[in-house]
């Protein structure tokens, strides 16, 4: 089993020992390399002092002046130290003082000089945690010794990794590859005065553009576009069959009607959808109904600490690269465990007692078995919503062999836009934004929830999804037990102060009803404000660019989108992230460990699975020894899956990217209506509306540079967020419309160049340098 030393680092708990056969198992150390490894692992580290032995084991040793980081570095080989922890100061680290460590790496820091009001602390790399550059995008060059003897460079297309691979041979013609882009894998990092060595695993074309964009963005980010032979055979113990003795200790809810609405890009690289929520509902008394989300029992086939789980770990998330998706899982065990029609599955259900006007009265969490009788796609659940707009043209097939489920989703709608009004009601705010495919049945990575008018389906979904997150995440809280959160930081009322002022250039007058924070209600009446604004689209851009990344947490937090207090987790997709899983895990735990009273000699027990029991606890529900444990375990995976969803989002984006350059690239020197949703000193840019087909728009954006500005002298007037003219006085503001015409792409740096129209001006090469897009690469 492959793991870096962060990993093996974050089975250390503060001061407590750690036997190594601990470490064996968590590390999934089985055979005799791996502990040969480990043991060599543990015996440098002791000898560094970074571990410290005590009767047969291990401690962790926290220097003071120490720090973990990971490492930001530019073109011009300094590099920044980012730490871990919100408000702590990025440390200065000279090129000197790297160590071999590369950009991104994670690293120990050693301050060497302290900070100040004026100047970054600067430090050293002690140790190198962990390598963030298994392999490069490069080019082969060819080189030549003293002697003569030929040789073969790969150079990273990457500025900021500033070294040259030596190439060993593998079979791949590096003659025929000389110039061509080729993903490079690392065999040996630097060691000492000895360069890097790598091998060409896979010739990607004579140029970024000559090459897949999939290959590109997969080779770039180190995405694992295919399992191991060790993860894949762990599947050959794998079991289909589902035992009497599983069924009889689940609630058996087979004997209700229950319906999936497939999302959009649920396919698994084409294949069967994965399907991971069920529905079901049942009239109770009064005005309430229960309604039954049901999550496929992941956890049940995913024990922790397997090869499976390590994987799944390993990659956080999957990954959608546009039609194609990397998934967490093998494609073999999610194919089972979709929730398909007409078989049993386990499945993990949230039963809520809902009012008719979306309030949640009671709710209960069981292990259970269901059963799928009808599987809608989005396009029919869609279809059946709105099949009494008679000025609709509506197709769906097959719509008559849905009626018995109509009243059933009619009936969901209805209480989901109760759910969405109570949402709304607490300051929870939607962003008007263009269509994205969303990638997740809740909230997902958005950071904020989108506004979905036309999609009445997709949006009953997510308002039920987002509830049963927010339900499990107060029942973790309410048990006492440890748990995953997600929590979003309300924004920073600097960067309100500056959206006002931006705002105001577009003669629309916001107003904070506290000065001192900033309020979901305050976005709400943003959003309506901007309503009103021929740049509302520019003006919502900015608006969700002030909000800070939602993030995992072992400490319940405030949701500032949803406008939640506290206690939202994820949970309702665990095939597809980690995160959910994990939370799957620790449900199960309660159902298996859980106490539901303070000791056997107290006769009242509490309902464990039921919101009855909140604020009833007032002892440990999980035993000490399992509490602790699974305190430990969560501590140390919050970082990595942080870090690991940044990368995933970083991907995606990368791959959306290149698209939209590919499509530009092809529009050279034509002329396009844009919006000026940027300026700076160097230039303003420019968000372009670019027809496709059918009607259908995207909005690539470029810049213009202030040297194509060739009319005037233009200066920057930061208060106006203006470009001006010192004679003819023209202004280029935020919001304003312009035409623009393409004048160059750099498809690999995404990066396209435009000119106004009518402004006779060319980018000059020379001014290339001075071109900063918002890159670690210029600061």
């Amino acid at each position: 089993m492959e793991f870096s030393i962060a990993t093996l680092l974050s089975n250390f708990p503060d001061e407590k020992l750690v036997a190594a056969k601990v470490l064996e198992k968590k590390l999934g150390c089985t055979d005799e390399p791996s502990l040969r490894k480990l043991q060599i692992i543990l015996d440098a580290l002791e000898k560094i002092g970074v571990l410290i032995k005590e009767r047969g084991k291990y401690r962790r040793v926290f220097e003071p002046g120490i720090v973990e980081a990971k490492l930001r570095c530019s073109s011009k080989g300094f590099c920044f130290a980012i730490q871990n922890v919100e408000g702590a100061a990025d440390i200065y680290v000279r090129e000197s003082h790297l160590s071999t460590a590369w950009n991104g790496d994670r690293v120990l820091v050693k301050i060497t000089k302290e900070g100040n009001r004026r100047r970054s602390p600067e430090g050293e790399v002690k140790l190198i945690l962990e390598r963030a550059n298994p392999s490069v995008l490069a080019r082969i060059k060819q080189s030549m010794d003293t002697t003569g003897k030929v040789f073969y460079k790969a150079v990273p297309l990457d500025d900021r990794l500033l070294f040259e691979l030596d190439l060993v041979p593998n079979g791949v013609d590096l003659n025929a590859a000389i110039d061509h882009l080729v993903h490079a894998e690392i065999v040996r990092y630097p060691l000492a005065s000895y360069p890097p060595i790598g091998r060409v695993a896979q010739v990607l074309g004579s140029d970024a553009e000559a090459a897949a964009d999939i290959d590109i963005v997969c080779c770039k980010h180190d995405l694992p576009r295919k399992f191991s032979s060790n993860v894949l055979s762990s599947l050959e113990k794998f079991s289909s069959k589902i035992s009497k003795t599983i069924l009889k200790n689940r609630l058996d809810l087979r004997h209700l009607i229950t319906l999936t609405v497939t999302p959009a890009g649920a396919q698994i690289d084409g294949q069967n959808s994965l399907v991971e929520q069920a529905f079901t509902l049942e009239k109770i008394e009064g005005d309430l109904w229960r309604v039954g989300i049901h999550i496929v029992d992941i956890a049940h086939y995913v024990p922790a600490d397997s090869p499976l789980d390590r994987e799944a770990k390993r990659r956080g998330r999957s990954v959608h690269l546009g039609d194609t998706v990397l998934p967490m899982l093998p494609e073999a065990l999610l194919d089972h465990c979709s929730l398909l029609p007409g078989e049993n599955h386990l499945a993990i259900s949230v039963l809520l007692s809902l009012s008719s006007d979306g309030e949640v009265v009671e709710f209960e969490m069981q292990r259970s078995v269901i059963q799928v009788d009808f599987q809608l796609t989005e396009s029919q659940a869609q279809a059946i919503l709105l099949r009494h707009h008679t000025d609709l043209d509506l197709e769906a097939d097959d719509l008559e062999e849905l009626s018995p489920v109509f009243a059933t989703l009619d009936q969901l709608f209805v209480l989901s836009r109760s759910i969405r009004e109570k949402r709304l009601e607490r300051g929870s705010f939607e962003l008007r934004l263009p269509d994205e495919e969303s990638q997740f049945n809740d909230e997902g990575v958005a950071d904020a929830v989108l506004n979905l008018p036309n999609h009445p389906a997709q949006s009953m979904v997510r308002e039920l999804m987002i509830l049963v997150n927010q339900i499990v995440g107060s029942h973790l809280a309410a048990l006492g037990v440890p748990g995953i959160y997600r929590v979003q930081p309300a924004p920073d009322p600097d960067d309100a102060a500056e959206l006002h002022k931006l705002a105001s250039n577009l003669e629309i007058d916001l107003q904070l009803d506290n000065e001192d924070a900033v309020t979901p209600f305050d976005f709400q009446k943003y959003i309506e404000d901007f309503s009103q604004s021929r740049a509302e689209k520019v003006l919502n851009s900015l608006l969700k660019s002030t909000l800070r990344p939602a993030v995992y947490s072992t400490t319940s937090g405030s949701h500032f989108s949803l406008a939640l207090p506290g206690a939202y987790t994820h949970f309702v997709s665990p095939a597809r992230r980690y995160a959910d899983l994990t939370v799957q895990r620790i449900l199960s735990l309660v159902f298996d460990e859980g106490r539901d009273r303070r000791s056997t000699r107290v006769k009242e027990r509490v309902n464990l699975y039921h919101s009855s029991c909140h604020g009833q606890i007032n002892w440990n529900v999980l035993p000490p020894n399992i509490q602790e444990e699974l305190e430990d375990e969560l501590g140390a995976l919050i970082v990595p899956l942080n870090e690991r969803e940044k990368e995933v989002q970083e991907a995606e984006t990368d791959l959306a990217g290149l698209k939209k350059a590919e499509l530009m690239k092809e529009r050279t020197g034509e002329i396009f209506p844009g919006v000026i949703t940027g300026v700076q000193s160097y230039g303003f840019f420019v968000e372009m509306e670019v027809p496709l087909a059918n009607g259908i728009y995207f909005y690539p954006e470029g810049l213009v540079h202030v040297s194509s500005l060739k009319d005037d002298w233009y200066e920057y007037r930061s208060r106006q967020e203006a470009l001006m003219g010192r004679k003819n006085r023209k202004q280029y503001r935020l919001g304003d419309r312009v035409e623009v015409q393409v004048k160059s792409v750099d498809y690999y740096r995404q990066q396209i160049d435009l000119v106004t129209v009518g402004s006779d001006g060319d980018l000059e090469d020379d001014d290339r340098d001075d071109y900063p897009f918002p890159n670690f690469d210029d600061e």
